[in-house]
């Protein structure tokens, strides 16, 4: 079976109460973050090979914006809109993580 989409590309949207201590990425900036990524995947002419969605609540919300890339499995913290740019130039195009977006390997415990 074949995958439609070379890479998928997750945005946390969820919305929590404002007095829930994990945070919220709709509060961060989601709505505007998944909105750059979607520009930034079209103009970049990867529409079709790589899908960039929202989603529900990834639980790392104590890092900002929320973001995972597929198949790879890497999360990043994206605060700015600028930042969703660079990773889709960086990461998407030419191959590399962009490490100072990286959410820490040690918040995924087993």
């Amino acid at each position: 079976m074949m995958n439609k989409y070379e890479r998928h590309i997750f945005i946390c949207t969820n919305r929590r109460d404002e007095d829930n201590k994990k945070g919220c990425c709709a509060r961060n900036g989601a709505s505007e973050i998944r909105d750059a990524f979607k520009e930034a995947v079209s103009k970049r002419g990867l529409k079709g090979k790589v899908r960039a969605n929202q989603s529900g609540c990834l639980d790392a919300c104590s890092f900002g914006t929320a973001v995972v890339v597929y198949p790879e499995g890497i999360w990043y913290s994206v605060p700015r809109p600028e930042d969703a740019v660079e990773i889709v130039e960086k990461h998407l195009i030419k191959g590399e993580i962009v490490e100072h977006l990286l959410i820490p390997r040690s918040w995924a415990k087993p």
